[in-house]
């Protein structure tokens, strides 16, 4: 098996990270360092989404969603979960679902 070197990881944010920008400021991130998915604020308070694109790509869009976020945000804790390495990008752009 050839490696393509795509990865996807899923992502759920806990802390203050609702009615913060938040959503924007990932979408805007993801839009700069060229990843796919998306994100999404949940009804328990966190933001959740997946990450799409080179295992170099998708490692900088975790460390700032660990990290960074947005300017008003305070992240408490990032999980991310089910990372692989998949065969071919599920999306074509990164945008916020509501």
């Amino acid at each position: 098996m050839t490696s393509t070197g795509l990865w996807s990881v899923d992502y759920e944010i806990y802390g203050d990270v609702q009615g913060v920008f938040f959503r924007k400021y990932t979408e805007e991130q993801a839009k700069r360092v060229f990843v796919v998915g998306w994100v999404k604020n949940t009804p328990h308070g966190t933001v959740t989404g997946q990450v799409q694109g080179s295992k170099e790509k998708v490692e900088i869009m975790k460390n700032w969603l660990r990290n960074v976020g947005s300017p008003m945000s305070r992240i408490d804790k990032a999980v991310f979960s089910n990372e692989k390495e998949i065969k071919d990008l599920e999306y074509t752009n990164f945008k916020t679902k509501y």
